[in-house]
Parts: C-alpha cells; sequence; structure tokens
C-alpha cells in the first residue's frame, strides 16, 4: 500500500518527466525473442530448489516467467497466460517436455507475492518500503540541489535503487518524488533570495526587464561577439561594465544558495531561452533566481571571451612574427649567396698585379665598392669571418615592433579590464601585469616610465638581450613595446599551462576553485558511495597492489606469447642493429549505404521524420516556450519543415522558398518551440526508441555496447566567436567540430566545439552526461582522444577506456610503465622505467577530490579534464594523476598488443563513428556545407537538429531491418538471419534529402509491412 506521505495533494501537478514510449520501455513487461528467452528462463540450480518447492504445474510455470521477468527488468508484473502465450509455450516445450497441459490458470495473490518474495532472497533486492522511500525523498533533495531538470534526478534516483538492489517503485510515486524535490528546491532558493536580496538590489534586476526606447538590457547582455574584432571586444567589455554590479550581488548570494555550478548555468540557460515576456509572466522570486544565475554566469563568459581574445591574438601575433621571421631569414641567406661571386671579385682586386704598387687605398675602396656596395660587402665579410651569425629571433622581434600598434589597441583594455590570480604565493608575472595595468589606466605611454620602474624578475634570460638598445648615452634602455608584448606572450602561456588563472572565468578559473569545497569533502566516503565511484573507496595500497598483480602477470604473459610465437600478429622487424615490432590491423567495416536498401523505393526525408514521429512521439518534446501555451500542440508538419530546415543547414528563409510552408509560419514555429533543451530530449527519445528494437543487441561488439567518439570538422561562412583556423582542414578559412558518442551506429550524444580545441577533453563529458538508455561500457577514441589522464578518468566512472594509437610501437617505446626497474624485465615489451606509487598514495585523496568533483557536476567536465592534462603544469597532485593513468594505460596497451580482438572491435568501433560522419555530412549538404549561423547556440542547435535527422534515418531502417529479421527468423533462415546482423542501418540512397519539399501534400504513409514482403523476396543482400 502506498505510504500516505507520498500522495500528492489535489493541488499539485503531475509533473512530466518521460515520454509514454520511455515510461514503457522501463516499466513495461519485457517482449522476449528466441534467443532473449533462451537466457532469461534458463535455471540454475538455485532456480531449480526453489521451483521445487511448489507442488502445482501452473504454480512452477508462473514461477519461472516471474523469474525470467525479473531478471530483464528487475520489476514484477501481472498478466495472464494469454498475454504470454509465446514465453509459456517457450517453458512448457524447455523445462516440461511438452506435456499438453489445459485449464492452466493464474495463481492467487498470496502464491504471486510469496515468488516474488522468493526471487527477491535469491537475487538481494528488497521492495522500496516506507523507510526506502523517506530514503528516496532526501536523495531526489540531493539530486535537485546539484542539477534541477528533471529527468537528472530521476535518473540519479534510478541509479540509487540499482545500487542498493531495490525494487524501482511505480512512475507515479517518482513522479511525486521528484516533483516534490524540485518544488522543495525551488521554495527553498526563494526563502533564501527573499532574506538576502535588498530593495535596491530588487529595483536593479528589475530594470533589466524594463521596457526601454530600444532593445530591453537583458536582451543585449544575451548577445555574444561574433569575433575577436576591436569592435566587438569594446562591446563585450562594456556589457561587463553594465553586468559587473550584478555579479557582485551574485557573488554574495549564490554561495548561500548552495547550488553546484552546473545548476547556475541551467538557471542561466533558461534566461536565454525565455523572452522578456516569458520571464515577466514568471513569479517574482523564481526570475530573480534566474536572473542572479544568468548575470553571474554571463560575467564569467565575458571574461571567457577576452582571455580568449588575448590568447588568440597573441597566438596570431607571434606565428605571424616566427612566419615573417623565417622568410627574412630565407631572403638574407640568398642575398648573402649571390653577393658572395661579387665579393671574390673584390677579393681579387688584391691580387691584381696590374694595380700599382703606389695606388691609394681610397681608390682601392672605390672600385671594391662598385662590385659590391659597402653594407652588403660588410654583411658577406662578417658571414664569412663568423663574426655574426643571422639571428631569426631577432628578426622576430624587428616584426613584433611593427605590430605595436595592433597589439596596444586589441590588448590593452582587455588587461585592464580583467584580474588575474597565481598558483604561486609570489608570481613576478603578476607583479609585471599590475604594474602595466597601472600604466594604462593613467594615460601615460610606457616610453615616458623609467626602465628600473618596470618589473623584469618575470623576464627569461634567453629573452633579455632582445629587449635593449643602448641610446645615445651608449646605456641600456629598456625597449618598451618589446616588454609590454613580452608579458602578454608570457600571460597567454601561464593561462594555457594553468599557473595563470582567473577568478571571474569559466574556463580559466584554477583548477583548485573548480574542485568542491574543503566543507563538502568532510563528508568524501559518502561522496563516493552515493557517486558509485567504489573503485576509489578501496584502500590505496590494497588497490595498488592489485594493479601491481595484475600489470606484472600481464607482461610476463605477453612475452611469453611473442616467444612462443602465440601471437602470431605481432610481427618483429630487424634492419641492421635496430629492432622494430608491428601490429597487424584488422581492416573490417560496417559498410554504409548496404545493397541491403537498394530495391527500396525513394521516400522523402520529411515522411522518414513524420513515419518515425508515429512510432516515437519525439514532436511532442518539443514544448512551447510560453508556459501558457504549453497545451497548444504544434503543427507535425510545419514543425518537420523546421527540423529539417536548421539540420540541412538550410535555414527557415531558404525552406519558406523551396517548401509549401511560409516562412512567417516556420520562423515563428522555429522560435517558439527549437531549444537545445527540447531538442535533446527528443533525440534521446529517438535513439531509446532504437535501442528498443530487436536489431539493436546485434550490433553489440562483443555483447557489449562499444561506443567510439570523435570530430568531424564542418566550415563556418559567417565568423562566430568559437570559430577557428585549422589550415589543415578550413584553408584560410576558419570552422567548428562537432563532436560526437556513437554508439552501435546510434549518434547518443553530441557537442559543438572548437576546432582549437583539443577533442581528448571532452571524452569523459561526452560519455558522462549522456541521457539515452544507451550506456556503453568500453569507449574508443583515435589517437586524438587521447592525454594524461582519460584511462583513470573512465576507469574510476566505470568505462573502459580503448584508444587506436596511430603508432603503437613508439606509443609503447614512451608509455609503457612497470612496478620494477627496467633491467628487471625480459623480453620483446619492456617497460621504459618504474612507476612512482609513493606520489600515488600522497596524492590519492586529491585524486579521489578531483572525481568526485567531475561526478557532482562542480564545473563542465572538459574543463578539469583540460586542466588536468596541460602539459605545462607541474601541479603535484596532476603528478600523481598522470602516474596513476599510467599504470591503467599501461594495461591496455599490453592486452592490445596481446588480443586480435580487442584491436578488430576498438576498428569496428571507430569505423562506426566515421561511417555516421558521412551520413551527418549528406545530411547537411546546404549552403556547400559552410555553416550560415551567427552564434555558438545557433551552431549547437544545427548540430542537434542535424543529429535528430540522423536518428530518425536510422530508425527508419532498423525497423525495417528488425522486421525483416523476424520475418527470417519465423521461417527458420539461419543464414538470412547472419547476413542481416551484418548490413549496417547507416544508408541514406533510398531517402530523398533534396529538392523541393512538400509537407502539406497528404502523400501516403509508409508501409513497412509493404517494405517487409518486398525486401523478403529478394534472394541475397
Amino acid at each position: 500500500m502506498e505510504d500516505e506521505s507520498f500522495k500528492a495533494s489535489p493541488q499539485e501537478k503531475r509533473l512530466k518527466i518521460l515520454a509514454s514510449d520511455e515510461i514503457k520501455s522501463i516499466y513495461a513487461r519485457p517482449r522476449f525473442n528466441y534467443e532473449e528467452r533462451i537466457e532469461y528462463f534458463a535455471l540454475s540450480h538455485s532456480d531449480l530448489e526453489i521451483l521445487e518447492g511448489f507442488r502445482s504445474l501452473k504454480s512452477q510455470i508462473h514461477f519461472i516467467l516471474q523469474l525470467g521477468y525479473f531478471r530483464a527488468k528487475y520489476l514484477f508484473f501481472i498478466f495472464t497466460l494469454d498475454e504470454v502465450e509465446d514465453d509459456f509455450q517457450y517453458i512448457m516445450e524447455q523445462h516440461f517436455d511438452s506435456r499438453q497441459i489445459g485449464g492452466i490458470t493464474v495463481i492467487d495473490k498470496q502464491t504471486r507475492l510469496k515468488q516474488q518474495r522468493l526471487i527477491l532472497e535469491l537475487y538481494g533486492y528488497r521492495n522500496c518500503t516506507k523507510e526506502e522511500r523517506q530514503e528516496l525523498e532526501q536523495r531526489a533533495r540531493q539530486s535537485a540541489m546539484v542539477y534541477s531538470k528533471p529527468i537528472y534526478v530521476f535518473r540519479e534516483l534510478v541509479n540509487y535503487l540499482t545500487k542498493h538492489q531495490i525494487i524501482l517503485p511505480g512512475y507515479s510515486l517518482m513522479q511525486k518524488v521528484v516533483s516534490r524535490a524540485i518544488n522543495s528546491e525551488q521554495s527553498r532558493l526563494i526563502s533564501i533570495i527573499q532574506s538576502k536580496l535588498q530593495a535596491s538590489e530588487i529595483e536593479d534586476f528589475k530594470k533589466l526587464l524594463a521596457d526601454s526606447t530600444g532593445l530591453y538590457e537583458i536582451t543585449q547582455l544575451k548577445h555574444e561577439p561574433r569575433d575577436f574584432s576591436l569592435a566587438e571586444i569594446r562591446r563585450e567589455i562594456q556589457r561587463g561594465e553594465q553586468l559587473h554590479p550584478f555579479y557582485r550581488i551574485a557573488q554574495r548570494l549564490l554561495p548561500e544558495l548552495k547550488i553546484s555550478n552546473e545548476s547556475i548555468k541551467y538557471y542561466a540557460s533558461l534566461v536565454g531561452y525565455y523572452s522578456v515576456f516569458r520571464l515577466k509572466q514568471l513569479t517574482e522570486w523564481t526570475t530573480y533566481i534566474y536572473l542572479i544565475c544568468f548575470t553571474y554566469h554571463r560575467y564569467q563568459q565575458r571574461s571567457d571571451n577576452l582571455i580568449n581574445c588575448l590568447i588568440f591574438r597573441v597566438r596570431n601575433y607571434s606565428d605571424e612574427a616566427k612566419s615573417v621571421a623565417k622568410e627574412r631569414l630565407q631572403e638574407c641567406h640568398v642575398e648573402i649567396n649571390e653577393n658572395l661571386q661579387k665579393a671574390g671579385q673584390v677579393l681579387k682586386l688584391l691580387t691584381d698585379e696590374s694595380i700599382a704598387v703606389d695606388t691609394p687605398f681610397k681608390t682601392f675602396q672605390s672600385n671594391a665598392f662598385k662590385i659590391l656596395p659597402r653594407q652588403k660587402l660588410i654583411v658577406v665579410a662578417n658571414r664569412m669571418a663568423k663574426a655574426v651569425s643571422l639571428d631569426e629571433t631577432a628578426f622576430q622581434w624587428e616584426y613584433i615592433d611593427k605590430l605595436s600598434r595592433q597589439f596596444k589597441l586589441h590588448l590593452r583594455q582587455a588587461i585592464v579590464t580583467i584580474e588575474f590570480t597565481s598558483t604561486l604565493s609570489q608570481d613576478t608575472l603578476i607583479e609585471a601585469v599590475d604594474f602595466l595595468k597601472a600604466a594604462f589606466k593613467k594615460g601615460k605611454p610606457l616610453k615616458e616610465f623609467s626602465s628600473e620602474l618596470f618589473p623584469v624578475d618575470c623576464v627569461p634570460a634567453s629573452v633579455t638581450s632582445y629587449l635593449y638598445a643602448q641610446d645615445s648615452k651608449h646605456q641600456k634602455q629598456l625597449l618598451p613595446d618589446r616588454y609590454e608584448f613580452l608579458i602578454y606572450r608570457l600571460l597567454r602561456n601561464g593561462l594555457e599551462s594553468g599557473d595563470i588563472s582567473c577568478r571571474d572565468s569559466i574556463h580559466f578559473q584554477s583548477l583548485e576553485d573548480d574542485l568542491i569545497n574543503d566543507l563538502r569533502w568532510q563528508d568524501k566516503q559518502k561522496l563516493m558511495f552515493d557517486n558509485n565511484l567504489t573503485v576509489l573507496t578501496d584502500p590505496i595500497l590494497e588497490h595498488l597492489s592489485l594493479l601491481e598483480q595484475t600489470l606484472e602477470q600481464r607482461i610476463i604473459e605477453v612475452n611469453r606469447r611473442i616467444a612462443d610465437g602465440e601471437n602470431e600478429y605481432f610481427q618483429i622487424k630487424k634492419r641492421g642493429k635496430q629492432v622494430r615490432w608491428n601490429l597487424l590491423y584488422p581492416q573490417g567495416v560496417d559498410l554504409i549505404n548496404s545493397p541491403f536498401f537498394d530495391s527500396l523505393k525513394q521516400v522523402d526525408i520529411g515522411e522518414v521524420l513524420y513515419f518515425v514521429d508515429r512510432h516515437c512521439h519525439f514532436i511532442k518534446a518539443f514544448d512551447h516556450v510560453l508556459g501558457r501555451y504549453q497545451k497548444q500542440a504544434v503543427d507535425e508538419r510545419v514543425m518537420i519543415a523546421c527540423l529539417i530546415a536548421w539540420g540541412n543547414n538550410m535555414g527557415m528563409g531558404r525552406m519558406g522558398q523551396v517548401s509549401d510552408i511560409n516562412y512567417q509560419l516556420l520562423a515563428s514555429t522555429s522560435d517558439n518551440f527549437i531549444r537545445l533543451e527540447t531538442l535533446k530530449e527528443a533525440n534521446d527519445l529517438i535513439s531509446n526508441a532504437i535501442a528498443e528494437l530487436s536489431i539493436f543487441h546485434h550490433y553489440d561488439i562483443d555483447s557489449t555496447i562499444h561506443s567510439s567518439s570523435d570530430g568531424q570538422k564542418f566550415e563556418a561562412r559567417i565568423n562566430t566567436i568559437n570559430s577557428r583556423h585549422s589550415p589543415k582542414y578550413f584553408g584560410l578559412k576558419k570552422g567548428v567540430v562537432s563532436y560526437t558518442l556513437v554508439a552501435n551506429h546510434i549518434p547518443v550524444n553530441a557537442k559543438i566545439i572548437g576546432a582549437n580545441e583539443h577533442e581528448s577533453h571532452f571524452v569523459f563529458d561526452i560519455l558522462f552526461n549522456n541521457t539515452t538508455d544507451i550506456q556503453p561500457e568500453i569507449h574508443s577514441t583515435d589517437t586524438h582522444g587521447t592525454n594524461q589522464v582519460n584511462f583513470a578518468v573512465l576507469n574510476s566512472f566505470g568505462y573502459q577506456f580503448a584508444p587506436r594509437y596511430k603508432d603503437i610501437y613508439d606509443k609503447v617505446s614512451k608509455a609503457l610503465y612497470g612496478f620494477k626497474h627496467p633491467s628487471n624485465y625480459e623480453g620483446v615489451i619492456k617497460p621504459i622505467r618504474k612507476l612512482n606509487t609513493d606520489l600515488i598514495v600522497e596524492e590519492w585523496e586529491n585524486i579521489q577530490r578531483i572525481m568526485v568533483s567531475l561526478a557532482v557536476k562542480e564545473t563542465t567536465q572538459s574543463i578539469i579534464v583540460g586542466k588536468l592534462s596541460a602539459y605545462a603544469r607541474k601541479n603535484k597532485t596532476r603528478r600523481a594523476l598522470w602516474e596513476y593513468d599510467n599504470i591503467l594505460k599501461s594495461l591496455y596497451l599490453l592486452d592490445y598488443i596481446d588480443s586480435l580482438p580487442l584491436r578488430q572491435n576498438v576498428q569496428r568501433a571507430l569505423n562506426r563513428g566515421e561511417s555516421y560522419h558521412q551520413l551527418r555530412r549528406a545530411i547537411s549538404y546546404a549552403n556547400f556545407g559552410k555553416l550560415r549561423f551567427k552564434s555558438e547556440l545557433e551552431q549547437q542547435l544545427w548540430s542537434e537538429c542535424g543529429r535528430l535527422i540522423a536518428n530518425c534515418i536510422l530508425y527508419y531502417n532498423a525497423s525495417i531491418l528488425s522486421n525483416v529479421f523476424a520475418h527470417r527468423e519465423s521461417i527458420g533462415d539461419v543464414q538470412g538471419i547472419e547476413s542481416l546482423k551484418q548490413i549496417s542501418p547507416v544508408a541514406w540512397q533510398h531517402i530523398n534529402l533534396y529538392g523541393r519539399y512538400e509537407f502539406r501534400k497528404c502523400s501516403e504513409p509508409i508501409d513497412l509491412d509493404d517494405i517487409v514482403r518486398q525486401l523478403t523476396q529478394v534472394q541475397s543482400y
């Protein structure tokens, strides 16, 4: 019986957390195919002992049925034998010799409950009683403080129940628990804001939403710079000045609210989603919470934008100076070589006997300079005498002198605006930066300051000679322009390495500021336990001892198998005294555009989306941005048109021209319904629906969901703040990267990143924030996805990291470690050095703290991973984490060398990612594939819409394959079944992605049964 305390009040609204398909996938009785019946209805010795305790045949049959369904979903179901006829028949044939039994009825409630009790005892599970529900309420409230999205809280509760082996309560109860937790969190926040927000501050926030002659002030603050041009950066600095007083308010209040950075980001995003009109409709205090979070997050974004501008421009200036210096050096070499011949003619004058002995030296000089001018002769003479050498660095600084006006104009304002700090207690670079800021604020040119006033302790000795010149009195004088640029360059290096930070920033805070605070860390054991970080809870000495035993045994075993010839794919090559080895790499692929689909008639992409919506109802995820219109149903055809316009890079204007829906309707529908939040939910619905199809788990690799992630480059036609140059991919243009997680061919998560950002920083981020039911166990990347921490991070969260290395010999030669000195090892594969386990033990608590911070979303995971994997950092904790990562990496390298199936699996997973990229490129065909979007948000919307279209194509293809599979299974076509398992759902030759779109036309809906009949007539694939 449901606890009275959990009953909803009449006023309590039913919270929508899951779509109907998602509810069904979790709570509905499983439908088994033949292979699943074999697995779930098999009986162990313990099962048979319990079975014998039931005398009647109907009780025994019901016990097996309940047991099988429980194994599949860890839930109990009420059913009649008619509803489970196929399962009933299988059990009769498998366990009771097909005895014909008539009149078997449903067992009584008492027997059913007894069987359920015995099954719970057998598997160590328990029902969710009153005490467990109270704990569930507490967990929900804790989760809501971390992240207030209902789906996040729901998933955290499911994880908690699974971990503690508690039966999942009914959906309505879960709705109530989640709803109360979110409402409680809202009430808690409002109560704090009401008591802490001052009257004058309330008036200031109201002004952000007040009508004005132009745009609302909050609307102006939402705008982000499109690029790093001077005008855009000046506007960003101005926005920072407007935001600064609100940021100070937020700094005072947010610690009182005790919400995570992820929640701050979420509340801030709502201001971006909602119009001013919608914000005014919210309760007053809720609006203040959102505005506080928005101004706090936006101010930190402004700091990031200015710092990124500094890094971008200093790098460009430096690269430009290096390029010019190389050209200048080459020109000098050419000029010297050209003048050598003339210099030889000058030398011949000295040996010319026809010249009179008493010829004046001036005459001799005059003749020499006619052959080669004085300055050119001096250069050649010095070169021949090696008195001086051409200095490329000097050429660089000469060019920097010419850039002085540019870097002063673009960088000084940013430097004055940002407050920098150092990881060191006394940092000479910060002293120099503060000196420059003070000078700039005074408005005096640097050349008016005495050289003795410039802080020079931070200047590297190798640069000192280039910063000084002799004045007319032959005294050394500091060159202020060069000094200024040097400080900018040192500052950039410090920011990229993590030695310099900015507390008013998101990406450039110090690592310590990104981690959970000391107060929360006092409860570290509970935090690790609650976040399923069980690997970290073992005593470190025991943990290292087990790793040592495993690693040392693997080194011996791998070398033995090589020596005995058992590893036949390991090839040793000798070239003289040099010995190298090589591994044979598999080349098997999952073919895209399989001939299997060739016989199908063309179908428009709009009809595919409409077909998928009829089965998945993904359009229901798109609710109206205004709450009062939430009951207003979106026009499905218009919505589909909008999604295609976004996803194929066409835009609403062009779609209005080539379709039967006008631009105004498309634009208003897009503005009202398409948001990142709704797109991600729609994508999750489709991904989960694909996972429910019978063909899905036949894409498992070695019976495991083996995912991969990789970045795909797209050129941007319009400059945006995150567009970057990449000559390899974009030539002289700019672009972005769509980083996608692909599991069993399905793109389950994606993220837009800059072309300058390292893909390895986002591997954990994209895995951990995957909200679909498709949860990988093994994850692969190419070499770009590897760094110094990903093995440790992913292992801590239960993932096996399995990258592919471009040069495995080179990697093993530099990155294989052991617990002993290298001299203690024999064989071809030897560690390069001994692991420093003392460092790991000493820093283990800090490593635990980093992992917990990642788990509780204290900050964006890619930010922490990026800082941890920065090569220039000398942080002791970072070095310990690298060392721990080396152990896990070494274990993987040994497995990779020793196991051909592992290498094949990794290659296969990566091939699937490449196949998806080809589909994704085909979808985004408009404007020659060059992105036409003006902001990072629009790029993200394009990415999610493109992923949604791809998901729809995959669902359509997988549905066809699943139905053909069922047909082949029904007729016992074993060969046909095996061939179907090899067919990739990544195919689009039978789908029309282009042309004129007619969404209003009442075309005949896709008939899946007819398609299956057509395909089953084909004799070969």
